[in-house]
């Protein structure tokens, strides 16, 4: 039996370390420097677990959705 995601130790326990993670996932993925990337949004599934970073840059924006117990990217999507 695996404890709940309550009991688990999460990894990005603060809204900083989920920001620090989405915005490096975004550099990396559409090569633009992270100074230029403006944060738009946040927010934290209580449910899931997961949190959301909305980043936005030049004329473009994306959601990334990140794992709070692994750290993981979990999707990207550019809107």
């Amino acid at each position: 039996m695996s404890p709940g995601i309550g009991l688990m130790k999460r990894r990005l326990e603060k809204e900083k370390d989920a920001i620090a993670l989405g915005i490096s996932a975004i550099a990396k993925k559409y090569d633009v420097k992270p100074e230029i990337l403006q944060v738009l949004e946040t927010k934290y599934d209580d449910d899931s677990g997961d949190w959301y970073v909305a980043l936005g840059w030049e004329e473009k924006r994306a959601i990334v959705q990140m794992d709070s117990v692994h750290a993981t990217i979990i999707d990207i999507k550019e809107i």
